[in-house]
């Protein structure tokens, strides 16, 4: 419902009093605000002591708020810092993961590099090579030791062929397909080949232990003069394996030898080389080694 119109108070002489009353304070009011507003532009520093104690009573509220205020900003930087950092945090360990995995490419890079360079230093070798390929498939739990490579008779390869890395001598091509070829890791049993010590040319054969090793049998039987650390390469004698090819190195002695790690391991060698048999010439003589001194 709208209020009436007319606000005249009635008859009530308190009511009327009370509305003189509020007319008149109202103009004293406004009157004492136009006076001050008066004083105060004619002269600005009138009421300095009275705004000095107010600004003094109201001091310590305003310390208060100040540093609430305060707290309040430093309360919400720091959230605003934790979230930054966060965020920070997560984008640095993802930069981390690109950057562990681009190092990793590298160096499979690199180590690709280095296994290719040493292939090509060794098709650069005399006799030239019949053919270069990979170790495509091996044998990891038969007693037997063979790989397959990934060349075959299309290439030129053929039975009896040996097949080495850049450390050393793997084995021999065993049987040849058109595409693929067969090999006999020399770690087989029954791999044979004629070593000598590198050092002194002491004969001695070379024969698997089907646990990546191979036993070292001596052909002149006396004391054994092999060494822990003595390198074992081929002979040569009786053809097929060219001489000074590195086979083995001895690790432990035996009554009649020695046991010896094979320098290049078949599961670690995936880039070979195919070598044509060689035969000794027939003009020179294949020398006779010396017999280990009794």
């Amino acid at each position: 419902m709208a209020p009436p119109t007319n606000r005249r108070p009635g008859f009530s002489r308190r009511a009327q009093y009370s509305l003189f009353t509020g007319y008149i304070v109202a103009i004293v009011g406004a009157g004492l605000g136009a006076v001050l507003l008066i004083v105060t532009a004619l002269s600005p520093h009138a009421f300095a002591s009275v705004r000095g104690a107010a600004s003094d009573a109201t001091s310590p509220a305003a310390a208060a708020t100040a540093q609430a205020r305060g707290a309040g900003q430093g309360l919400f930087a720091i959230v605003a810092g934790y979230i930054a950092a966060g965020s920070q945090n997560a984008q640095l360990r993802h930069e981390a993961e690109i950057a562990r995995v681009r190092l990793a490419e590298a160096a499979a890079v690199s180590d690709e590099n280095r296994r290719l360079k040493a292939t090509l230093a060794l098709m650069d070798e005399e006799p030239r090579p019949v053919a270069a390929a990979r170790l495509i498939g091996s044998t990891a739990n038969s007693s037997r030791r063979f790989a397959t490579l990934s060349v075959g008779s299309d290439r030129g390869v053929a039975v009896g062929m040996p097949v080495r890395a850049p450390l050393g001598l793997i084995g021999r091509v065993l049987e040849v397909g058109h595409r693929t070829a067969r090999v006999l890791l020399i770690t087989d049993t029954e791999s044979v080949v004629p070593v000598r010590r590198a050092a002194d040319g002491v004969a001695a054969f070379a024969q698997g232990r089907a646990d990546g090793s191979v036993q070292i049998r001596l052909i002149s039987l006396g004391v054994n003069p092999l060494k822990r650390g003595d390198v074992m390469v081929t002979s040569g004698s009786g053809g097929l394996y060219r001489p000074d090819i590195a086979v083995a190195v001895v690790a432990s002695l035996t009554r009649d030898g020695a046991v010896a790690r094979v320098l290049s391991d078949p599961a670690a060698s995936d880039l070979v080389v195919v070598d044509p048999m060689w035969q000794p010439p027939s003009d020179v003589p294949v020398p006779v080694p010396t017999k280990a001194k009794r």
